[in-house]
């Protein structure tokens, strides 16, 4: 699986650029490395990633958002995939352009080395409460 860092500026301008208003929830689905790339060579890929998303969350608290639940991937009940996710992790922001604030950040780069070397590869899907199913 290849992964970008982070959203591109094209995915960036049409998150904040959306008519959708109020909250956005971020859905992670997550992919980690069996063993971490350097600086964390010697530890899983889920133990080094497990540093930027300490840190992360601290930054999105800091910007209004909230973890609101993190799980491990136990099994595939309807459907079907050619990825296997780890964990999924979903991250409330009170608005896109929160969002957007985040992730640039400077905090947010300085903790990506932690990121870079444990994720193998990552989901990011935007998702706002909908008004009836």
């Amino acid at each position: 699986m290849n992964i970008s860092q982070y959203p591109k500026p094209e995915q960036i301008a049409a998150l904040v650029t959306s008519t959708e208003t109020g909250p956005v929830v971020m859905v992670n689905l997550l992919k980690f490395k069996a063993r971490a790339d350097a600086p964390h060579v010697g530890i899983s890929g889920m133990e080094a990633y497990a540093k930027y998303a300490k840190a992360m969350v601290g930054i999105v608290e800091g910007g209004g958002g909230r973890m609101i639940w993190s799980g491990r991937v136990t099994g595939m009940v309807i459907g079907e995939s050619d990825v296997d996710f780890d964990m999924i992790a979903l991250m409330e922001y009170p608005s896109r352009q929160a969002f957007a604030q985040v992730v640039a950040d400077a905090r947010v780069q300085e903790i990506a080395v932690h990121r870079a070397a444990g994720l193998d590869g990552q989901w990011l899907i935007a998702a706002t409460t909908a008004d009836s199913l």
